[in-house]
């Protein structure tokens, strides 16, 4: 699965990757989480656009979103027959630029992160399927899931699901949702190949949604997991009234 991702990749460099013709300029995000807005390229009218979208899938004929399971994911298996996802797949598809992502693996009881990269450095995009929910006053929001599917022999050491990752020569082919037929990217639908993809475990700071900063990435050694599995946990009071429900925003 994904539940966590980064995006450190510089504004224009993603621009140059994903070709989408707006040129929107942001900070660097360390711990993006569900709920919060992310970037998605999508293509349309002939071109690729670059448009905010919230993590977390609401279909178009869901009539109140109270109380519906957060879609963040979707399987790539069963994403003809879900009704939530099978008009999505044929004809909203997207890709959501990306830098790597966390996973968590239990580990003597407890959950220890991983942070999950290309092995080459380079920005990845994830298989991503949207939907614009409109809400019973007409306002329109737009919501994604990313794509997910079995974990190859190396990544199933962590979990037993992976995103869906596309490269840059099947970006065209993901995206191009003009007609219905979907057969031409059923086989994009699968795990990274064995190799292409490295891992390090990273300090469990990530596991609180605020903390935002480049030290997350850090490798830690045997000596700090253990140190961190017996420090004691702090007690964190949400804030009330935040203005963002403490989900923070891409920008």
């Amino acid at each position: 699965m994904c539940g966590r991702f980064v995006i450190t990749s510089a504004p224009a460099a993603l621009r140059q990757l994903f070709g989408y013709i707006e040129q929107p300029n942001f900070p660097p995000r360390f711990n993006v989480a569900p709920t919060q807005p992310i970037p998605v390229v999508l293509a349309e009218n002939g071109a690729r656009h670059f448009r905010l979208m919230r993590w977390g899938l609401l279909p178009g004929w869901l009539k109140d979103p109270k109380g519906f399971t957060l879609l963040i994911n979707a399987r790539s298996e069963t994403v003809l027959e879900k009704p939530a996802f099978k008009r999505a797949i044929r004809r909203r598809r997207g890709l959501i630029p990306a830098d790597g992502y966390y996973e968590w693996k239990s580990i003597d009881g407890r959950k220890q992160p991983f942070f999950i990269h290309r092995a080459d450095g380079e920005p990845l995009g994830f298989a991503a399927l949207f939907e614009t929910w409109v809400g019973p006053n007409g306002e329109e929001l737009d919501t994604a899931a990313i794509v997910t599917a079995a974990a190859s022999e190396d990544l199933a050491t962590l979990h037993d699901r992976v995103p869906v990752t596309i490269g840059p020569r099947d970006f065209e082919r993901w995206l191009d949702s003009r007609s219905d037929d979907v057969d031409t990217v059923l086989p994009l639908m699968t795990a990274p190949r064995i190799g292409e993809f490295a891992w390090h475990p990273v300090t469990t700071r990530v596991n609180r949604v605020a903390n935002d900063d480049e030290q997350l990435l850090l490798p830690i050694s045997a000596e700090e997991i253990e140190a961190e599995a017996v420090k004691p946990k702090k007690v964190v009071r949400k804030a009330v009234g935040s203005e963002d429900g403490g989900q923070g925003s891409l920008f």
